[in-house]
């Protein structure tokens, strides 16, 4: 009876010692509940690529902004000439900033896979690149994250206790199946 009741308290002790390791870790070493927010939205983008630019446009709205960039040293290619084609329409782009061209649409593209082609002129170099925009719906933006509520935490709790009384029972029998049996062999 005695082994019992310290394979109980063992056990017993050993769920509280497990349940405080995170309360007493330390500065510094807290992995947080929450996992880490986007710091933002996502915009559609694109890529070109040949052997001398790298061309990257982003979407937002009826703007596109783009970025040009030697493909072999990753370096931004300023006062270029850039004609782009969207899905059949041409656009001049201008520059904006020291590293970026822009072009601003007439209305915003739908949703689809728009073909998009780039004439490319810098000093003497001219190059022609082409890429696709995915533009796509987003799906389950209506939908709240999955929460646990109270009934399925309660669950899992009376779950995790009927696991505890099934083992210190079966904790006990076997003690005492031993006692009976070193008693019977003595």
């Amino acid at each position: 009876m005695k082994s019992s009741i310290s394979l109980a308290a063992f056990i017993f002790a050993a769920v509280l010692v497990g349940t405080g390791l995170p309360a007493i870790a330390g500065d510094g070493h807290e992995h947080g509940d929450a996992a880490p927010a986007a710091a933002g939205t996502a915009l559609p983008r694109f890529a070109a690529v040949s052997e001398t630019f790298e061309l990257v446009g982003v979407l937002d709205g009826k703007q596109v902004t783009l970025y040009l960039d030697r493909f072999a040293d990753n370096a931004p290619v300023r006062g270029a000439q850039i004609e782009l084609e969207i899905d059949g329409t041409k656009f001049k782009a201008e520059a904006h900033g020291d590293d970026a061209y822009e072009v601003v649409l007439k209305e915003a593209p739908k949703p689809g896979v728009l073909p998009i082609t780039a004439i490319v002129t810098a000093g003497a170099e001219v190059d022609l690149l082409a890429g696709e925009l995915d533009l796509h719906v987003a799906a389950h933006t209506d939908e709240p994250a999955h929460e646990h509520s109270w009934e399925e935490v309660a669950g899992w709790a009376a779950g995790g206790l009927a696991g505890l009384v099934a083992l210190v029972f079966g904790a006990r029998r076997l003690m005492a199946v031993r006692q009976v049996r070193a008693g019977g062999a003595a």
